[in-house]
């Protein structure tokens, strides 16, 4: 009998950590444009922003991203929600300030 691996919240964050925003050598992650996550069985809900409105990356992040997560075990279904909290500079997390700042963005 095959049992299905059961994925937490936090697993699914750091599969999410190796998503990189195209325009940043940094991961949607510690950009902060991940606003939510929620696992129910073998489907992954996620909420993301953007950095704009605008941005013309979309579509190719979302790709991104739901590959990614049918790529672990016992993800079978990925749920994407757009949503548009203002983001800032300050939703960047300290690891993600600090790969900016390498590459000489902040």
């Amino acid at each position: 009998m095959e049992t299905t691996k059961v994925r937490t919240e936090e697993e699914v964050r750091d599969a999410l950590r190796e998503v990189l925003d195209p325009e940043y050598p940094v991961s949607l992650v510690d950009l902060g444009l991940i606003r939510g996550i929620e696992v129910d069985g073998s489907k992954a809900s996620i909420k993301l922003t953007y950095t704009c409105m605008g941005c013309p990356a979309m579509d190719m992040i979302q790709d991104d991203v739901r590959e990614r997560l049918l790529e672990m075990d016992g993800i079978d279904e990925v749920e994407i929600e757009v949503v548009w909290p203002t983001w800032s500079r300050e939703d960047i997390t300290p690891l993600g300030r600090k790969q900016l700042k390498d590459v000489g963005v902040v």
